[in-house]
């Protein structure tokens, strides 16, 4: 049997510091069990990280992070 890879996102040139914390906090978050987007969101905001704009994490506003950053699939 043989395994492949398929990249999920794109990416223009290296990722931020912020890219890497997000994605370090969803793992986290996805490692806790936790995967529902109710779930996800409600963890997202016991982290320090935060939407460009410092509010509090929303559904909306986690799809449009997760697509803004290239995500194939949500």
């Amino acid at each position: 049997m043989s395994l492949t890879l398929e990249p999920v996102q794109t990416r223009l040139g290296p990722t931020t510091s912020y890219a890497d914390a997000f994605a370090d906090e969803l793992e986290a978050i996805y490692g806790r069990g936790v995967h529902d987007l109710p779930g996800v969101v409600a963890a997202l905001n016991e982290t320090g990280v935060r939407p460009a704009d410092g509010s509090d994490w929303t559904e909306q506003a986690f799809v449009a992070e997760l697509a803004r950053l290239g995500a194939k699939e949500i």
